[in-house]
């Protein structure tokens, strides 16, 4: 794998002729790497009250959410065409529900002793708990929004620590 001469950022996942490729991580070595996402589920005070009473016709909301996002951190390398497989050593999926704003943040953390980071890991797992919420409390607003789903935090690797607070 040659560099560019370039000192600037670049795609990892673009050659030097800019044909798409999957990052070779073959020489690199595996370290301990987490990630943690974060994003937010906003709807109306209605769908909150039904979700925070347990009321909603198709269950327990929450761990239903918390089950899809760390199901779904396991498949993010069938959903994202150029992530490898990881072999995760823990996903969390964290709720902090926000009465006043009748939202839920979603916070997911990813970890694993690889060549590789669990950034996307983490962002899917975020995303498909947020969206699982969205499936289960639709009938209440149709109008929920998912919002600033973002990675927040990352250690390990090449690049080390990073945060975004």
């Amino acid at each position: 794998m040659s560099s560019s001469s370039n000192a600037g950022p670049a795609l990892s996942h673009l050659d030097e002729s800019g044909q798409v490729r999957m990052v070779d991580v073959s020489g690199k070595a595996s370290t301990q790497r987490s990630a943690v996402a974060e994003g937010r589920v906003r709807m109306s005070p209605e769908a909150y009250r039904l979700l925070s009473a347990q009321e909603n016709a198709k269950g327990e909301v929450l761990n239903t959410a918390r089950i899809a996002g760390v199901l779904a951190s396991k498949r993010c390398a069938e959903l994202i065409p150029l992530c490898h497989s990881l072999p995760l050593s823990f996903v969390g999926i964290e709720f902090f529900p926000d009465d006043g704003a009748s939202s839920i943040t979603v916070r997911a953390t990813c970890r694993t002793d690889y060549k590789t980071g669990v950034e996307m890991e983490a962002m899917t797992a975020c995303s498909v708990a947020a969206l699982t919420i969205y499936d289960m409390c639709k009938a209440a607003d149709k109008g929920i929004v998912l919002e600033e789903i973002r990675l927040r935090h990352k250690s390990g690797g090449k690049s080390g620590e990073w945060s975004n607070d």
